[in-house]
């Protein structure tokens, strides 16, 4: 392991923290493989929950939806892998927003015993939730082909969409992050808030059947909305809804929210030793 000098002085760590961020990579390294290795620890299936979660869900969705409620598919679009698209992009986004919002208050016998960029904490969560969603990916992959559906040139996007779900669930989470420190009712409020966005954003409908009501100017101001839409696009083709004014609105409030999300937490993050 590679050491380096570190000079205690007043001031320091505010004028040197991006420096110390960087320095400090091996321990998100770390963090991230520490987290990995708890979550599938003594489990019987391991990563196979990444599989049977997404799954099942989609066999509920398109059993209530589609058959009962009769909701319409994409035109050209198979129902299930319309869900199953939305399902693997919301879950990834639902993840990561949970163990960011947690991931001081799980950490709290590190934020009282040793000083380092506080920011490693939410940056290390994200790392099981992206595994659960290659995983999920995966799955997508192989119903596609059992329902012989090629993707086309659009999949080139799909890391466009990845990273804005990641920045999503970055953004809205470190703003969680730090008042669930402060106030513990927060950790019973977000599965609450996940519960609620899971039918609020277009995952077993199509944003086709909205786009002409009078509210869509306000509905495309969710931006899970765009993320999603442009998401399914990526994956399905041209059959599938995207508005390019909703994923224009998507990047501009996790850009806005993402850059109040990081100020807010450098503001309070001296105080988290004071609040845990």
């Amino acid at each position: 392991m590679k050491t380096h000098e570190v000079v205690i002085q007043p001031g320091r760590a505010e004028r040197h923290y991006w420096r110390d961020l960087w320095r400090n990579r091996e321990l998100l390294f770390i963090l991230s493989m520490r987290d990995i290795s708890v979550r599938y620890k003594q489990t019987a299936l391991g990563t196979a929950w990444s599989v049977i979660r997404p799954l099942t869900t989609m066999l509920i969705m398109v059993l209530v939806f589609s058959v009962i409620a009769k909701l319409p598919a994409e035109p050209g679009i198979p129902y299930p892998l319309m869900v199953l698209a939305g399902i693997t992009v919301w879950t990834f986004f639902a993840n990561a927003f949970t163990q960011v919002s947690n991931s001081v208050t799980l950490n709290a016998n590190l934020v009282t015993k040793v000083y380092f960029p506080r920011l490693i904490m939410p940056l290390s969560a994200v790392a099981v939730s992206f595994l659960d969603f290659l995983v999920s990916l995966g799955l997508f992959i192989l119903i596609a082909a059992w329902y012989r559906f090629v993707p086309d040139w659009h999949i080139l996007f799909l890391p466009v969409f990845m990273l804005l779900a990641l920045l999503a669930s970055f953004a809205f989470g470190l703003f969680f992050a730090v008042i669930n420190v402060r106030f513990r009712d927060i950790g019973q409020l977000i599965p609450f808030l996940v519960q609620v966005g899971f039918y609020v954003c277009p995952i077993a409908y199509s944003s086709r059947i909205v786009a002409d009501k009078w509210f869509y100017k306000f509905y495309i101001l969710n931006p899970l909305v765009g993320i999603i839409d442009g998401f399914r696009w990526a994956l399905l083709g041209e059959k599938a809804f995207f508005n390019p004014q909703s994923i224009l609105v998507s990047v501009l409030m996790v850009a806005v929210c993402l850059a109040a999300s990081v100020y807010f937490f450098r503001k309070r993050e001296n105080t988290f030793v004071d609040d845990i």
